[in-house]
């Protein structure tokens, strides 16, 4: 079976959506220019890179979408084709007469966050795990993000562990968005053309993964090799407290005697 291009891939919002993402990571890069040294390595300023492009998807883009799903609405009252519409999680907010979610927006995100919703339907609603996870990315990662930034501009060590922290969240959020879907055969996801599959569904999210598993690698290795640096740290406090202790004893010993 061969996969096709959507009639509407080149429509004027489709455009706009993936501009804006390249935007963004113009964004990220133009500021790894002005604040890093021209000394940083390669791999530290893709780092930067990486997680200033991270942060800001998440406020901007992932902001918009938990935005909508709070404050646009429909009153079913006044929808026709009620079947027509993402889900809305029952009683969300108190409500068992709305729709929420991207679908009842009219904003520029909000039509930007339906375009993605062609690929995966959750995104045009109120989804409960969607917006759970974006919760936490947008309050949690997103600083987190802008933390490793931070420590990378001042060389700060510690920024190793962050970056671990940062993309262990990226991938269990990433495992609980699709996790739900695979149990379901992909009941919500419409993988039926190139466009939808490849560069929405996978591309996009791949990204997710691999940057954040090759992030936990270099952190790992940049960890271990901090303490192969000092190989006796350990046993160097063991041995000052058995000289310590066997110092103490002799002293005893030349009293008793």
């Amino acid at each position: 079976m061969t996969m096709s291009l959507p009639a509407d891939i080149f429509d004027p919002i489709t455009l706009i959506s993936l501009a804006s993402t390249l935007a963004i990571l113009a964004v990220a890069y133009s500021t790894s220019r002005a604040v890093l040294s021209k000394s940083t390595s390669v791999a530290w300023r893709g780092f930067f890179i990486w997680h200033a492009f991270d942060a800001l998807i998440h406020f901007i883009l992932r902001g918009s979408f938990l935005y909508h799903c709070f404050f646009s609405y429909l009153p079913l009252s006044k929808v026709r084709n009620k079947l027509a519409l993402a889900p809305t999680a029952h009683n969300f907010l108190g409500h068992t007469d709305r729709a929420y979610g991207p679908q009842a927006g009219s904003s520029p995100f909000a039509q930007l966050w339906m375009v993605y919703a062609k690929a995966d339907r959750r995104w045009a609603g109120a989804d409960l795990s969607v917006i759970s996870l974006e919760l936490l990315t947008v309050l949690v990662a997103g600083p987190l993000a802008c933390l490793v930034c931070y420590g990378i501009y001042k060389r700060d060590p510690r920024t190793n562990i962050v970056m671990i922290i940062v993309a262990t969240m990226e991938l269990y959020g990433g495992f609980i968005t699709f996790c739900p879907e695979w149990l379901t055969m992909n009941h919500n996801l419409d993988s039926s053309n190139f466009m939808y599959m490849w560069v929405y569904l996978v591309f996009f999210n791949m990204l997710w993964v691999v940057i954040p598993v090759y992030a936990i690698w270099f952190a790992s290795n940049e960890i271990n090799d901090a303490f192969a640096v000092k190989p006796t740290s350990f046993s160097s406090r063991g041995s000052s407290s058995s000289s310590s202790s066997s110092r103490s004893s002799t002293t005893k010993k030349s009293r008793r005697d």
